[in-house]
């Protein structure tokens, strides 16, 4: 299934989605199937979760069935019980293979409000000449210093949205990136923190990201939506 975060409901963490999803499973009377054992759980698995507060267009889980369902009636039952905001978009039966091998690597889109398109387009150029961009993050495991340029497959400066009749003309810089799947991961605010080391690019307000795509890689770098491969050769509950 594919779904998105969407709004204010970026900000819901991966755990609140996971509960808020097992209770619109049981509103929408989903026959669901659960695991074995003393504590058995309901079959639900995530793929690559977006970081809290960041917003997404494509979202990825499996789920385990009991009995066979209508894709397209499930995805209506789903998206129904859910908060507007958190939205199941897709749904099709699999036909075999894991949905996390699936994937290789992310599209994402970064709103930089009041930074200025020709300071981004510095950075980013001195961000793709660098051999390697050294970022810190805290982890799990503490703080950890890795490259985030490595991981980068494609990054560029996307052409300003027309300022609305009568607005104020206050700039702002979109970067476009494609990051593969690493251990660390890259996120985009690892991306963000390679800009200021290489050109001290320093945006004044939080940047507003949006996850547009996450599948595997073809030669030419493009994304390929991991559903592909279970679709019947047309879209099943695109909404």
């Amino acid at each position: 299934m594919r779904y998105a975060k969407r709004g204010p409901l970026r900000f819901t963490s991966h755990r609140d989605f996971a509960r808020a999803f097992e209770r619109a499973v049981r509103r929408a009377g989903v026959p669901i199937a659960y695991s074995q054992g003393f504590t058995p759980h309901p079959k639900i698995s995530y793929a690559s979760a977006a970081p809290t507060g960041v917003a997404s267009e494509a979202e990825y889980l499996e789920i385990g069935l009991q009995a066979p369902v209508d894709p397209p009636a499930l995805c209506a039952a789903l998206d129904a019980a859910l908060s507007p905001g958190l939205d199941v978009l897709e749904a099709v039966v699999a036909t075999g293979g894991s949905l996390a091998d699936r994937i290789e690597a992310s599209s994402w889109r970064i709103e930089l409000p009041e930074v200025d398109p020709t300071a981004l387009r510095s950075a980013v150029d001195a961000f793709t000449a660098a051999g390697e961009v050294l970022v810190e993050r805290m982890t799990k495991q503490g703080r950890r210093t890795f490259d985030a340029r490595g991981a980068v497959i494609a990054v560029d400066v996307a052409a300003p949205a027309a300022t609305p009749s009568g607005g104020p003309a206050v700039p702002c810089a979109i970067l476009e990136v494609v990051v593969r799947q690493v251990t660390p991961s890259v996120r985009p605010d690892d991306v963000l923190s390679g800009l200021r080391v290489v050109a001290d690019l320093e945006p004044p307000v939080p940047p507003r990201v949006t996850r547009l795509a996450q599948g595997t890689l073809t030669a030419q770098g493009e994304i390929v939506d991991p559903l592909d491969a279970d679709r019947d050769g047309a879209t099943i509950g695109e909404r």
